[in-house]
């Protein structure tokens, strides 16, 4: 009789992922995929002090370019960042330095824009704060992706 040989992982179960995904799907895409991009070092994104309470601020970025990290083809978009300012304001050079960073990194659209929103309530804890990526078509389909925060009820 045959004996497989069985080997226990040596990751602790705290570590692993929060969901069970196949190990790749049909067309080859895997968590790896998936997470590219997600842990990248992106330069933080500096902010002034807000002068006045109770506007909104709408920053559109039209030459927006990231790479799919399957295909390795590039991803082309504009991204709309749109907020309620608290204390803090976007300073807009780092902004572009921070945005600069996606032009040739494998990222998906959708964490594209959930990224962008994460770093952007990291730096300027606005009132609320959404992110917009219309992503131009590539094999026929555009894309457009929302997200925001406070995550609406």
């Amino acid at each position: 009789m045959a004996t497989k040989n069985v080997t226990k992982s040596a990751t602790p179960k705290a570590a692993k992922k929060k969901y069970d995904a196949p190990a790749a799907t049909r067309l080859g895409y895997t968590p790896d995929h998936a997470a590219s991009g997600l842990d990248h070092n992106f330069p933080s994104i500096e902010c002034w002090p807000n002068q006045f309470p109770g506007y909104e601020i709408e920053i559109d970025i039209p030459e927006f370019t990231s790479v799919c990290p399957k295909t390795g083809l590039p991803d082309f978009g504009t991204i709309w960042i749109r907020y309620a300012p608290n204390k803090h304001c976007l300073e807009l050079k780092s902004l572009k330095e921070y945005i600069n960073e996606y032009r040739n990194l494998g990222i998906f659209q959708e964490n594209v824009v959930n990224r962008i929103l994460q770093d952007v309530v990291k730096a300027t804890k606005p009132v609320w704060c959404e992110v917009r990526g219309e992503f131009h078509p590539r094999g026929g389909l555009g894309t457009l992706v929302e997200a925001r925060w406070p995550k609406k009820k």
